[in-house]
């Protein structure tokens, strides 16, 4: 019997890129107008997106 090969990869990953892009979006909306806020509302209509996306997945 062979055993099943570990996960490669921390479970902290995913949770570390959502905090970095998270820091971002906020760092974008404090720095100023115009581009910035373009960013800031990109990244937290993404990160709403992934929330939403792993909530159906979860459900299935």
């Amino acid at each position: 019997m062979s055993r099943p090969t570990p996960p490669t990869g921390s479970p902290f990953t995913a949770p570390a890129w959502i905090a970095v892009i998270s820091v971002v979006g906020l760092v974008s909306a404090l720095l100023g107008n115009g581009v910035y806020d373009v960013v800031s509302w990109v990244v937290f209509a993404g990160l709403i997106g992934l929330v939403v996306r792993a909530w159906v997945r979860r459900t299935r």
